[in-house]
């Protein structure tokens, strides 16, 4: 069977489709690319000097693994320069990065996390990349951070990268959420998972246990209740798992269905997960394989952002499950 490498996927989106134009095309591979050299860093860890601390913190206060600092490196060399964007934002930066202004400047806006999980890199646990793609605003200077601070229903493009024993792309430009496995011989993303579809069922959860007790009511009576199995409210057993690398809780979400949860707790009021470079790319990547995105009390996509870094709880995966979560909530 002959397979559907990512370009030929996203010129098909281009030309039959008319979903994208040419520079978000562009873009996307530009993208994709990156994803391949920082995955080939990550299979490389101690032997390309990758491992431990860079030594510094960025702007939310964490220390910063060497690999951090590499794959914003890689994304911001990668994307700057290719005339589809006007500025670039990741969470590893203070501010936005404007397009120098020896290059051409493009329609679109770039946020990424570059390395997402990166407390596993030393432990050899899988990592990944996120990131999401909006619309710059009409402005005749630079685009700054207000440009940026679109709802997450105005993303015209999001998806993310998991560096495991495979290298995976989820990608989604509107039109439901499809799966690249990259091709270590030919170095070519390949359609591996079409149209991925979350059941709206589910007998598995993940969260991180150590918080319970600052947990909020809503949050501690479902999860009391997966814990109490077939004798409890709900009637079944759930399983828990829980990696501590939201790229490959999600992935396992996409893959058979869950509730991936990181809840606003006591020490952290208004959230732990970011809403620019994290909650926002998988909220639409989970809504369009038919699952659900809640920070609790609403819509994760219809939130209007505050801030570049704005911190925010979060709640997504099989439907049903993740409106069990709401209404208890609205309780």
């Amino acid at each position: 069977m002959k397979r559907i490498t990512l370009s030929q996927f996203l010129v098909a989106r281009q030309k039959d489709k008319q979903l994208i134009n040419a520079d978000l095309r562009l873009l996307l591979e530009t993208i994709a690319r990156a994803c391949k050299a920082i995955s080939t860093r990550v299979n490389k860890g101690a032997l390309a000097d990758g491992l431990g601390s860079a030594g510094k913190t960025n702007v939310q206060g964490e220390v910063q693994k060497k690999l951090d600092v590499m794959s914003n490196e890689i994304l911001l060399e990668a994307n700057e320069w290719g005339g589809n964007l006007a500025a670039l934002a990741s969470e590893e930066m203070d501010d936005p990065r404007p397009i120098p202004t020896h290059y051409p400047r493009g329609e679109y806006l770039l946020l990424f996390d570059p390395l997402d999980g990166s407390s596993n890199i030393d432990v050899n646990i899988s990592v990944g990349t996120i990131f999401s793609v909006l619309r710059c605003p009409k402005t005749d200077g630079e685009a700054g951070e207000k440009a940026f601070l679109q709802a997450g229903r105005n993303q015209v493009a999001a998806g993310f990268a998991v560096y495991g024993p495979t290298t995976v792309l989820v990608l989604t430009v509107g039109d439901g959420t499809h799966g690249f496995t990259l091709d270590r011989e030919t170095y070519t993303f390949v359609l591996t998972h079409p149209d991925i579809r979350i059941p709206a069922d589910t007998q598995e959860f993940a969260i991180n246990m150590s918080n319970m007790r600052r947990w909020e009511a809503p949050v501690k009576r479902y999860i009391d209740e997966c814990l109490a199995g077939k004798d409890g409210a709900r009637g079944k057993d759930f399983n828990m798992r829980w990696v501590a690398s939201m790229v490959a809780d999600v992935f396992r979400v996409l893959s058979r269905g869950g509730i991936f949860m990181y809840p606003r707790d006591a020490r952290n009021k208004d959230g732990r997960l970011r809403l620019m470079y994290e909650a926002n790319p998988m909220a639409l990547i989970v809504e369009q394989a038919g699952g659900a995105a809640t920070d609790g009390a609403a819509r994760i996509l219809d939130l209007q952002p505050k801030g570049l870094h704005q911190r925010v709880a979060v709640v997504l995966g099989s439907k049903n499950e993740v409106e069990t979560v709401a209404s208890y909530h609205r309780k």
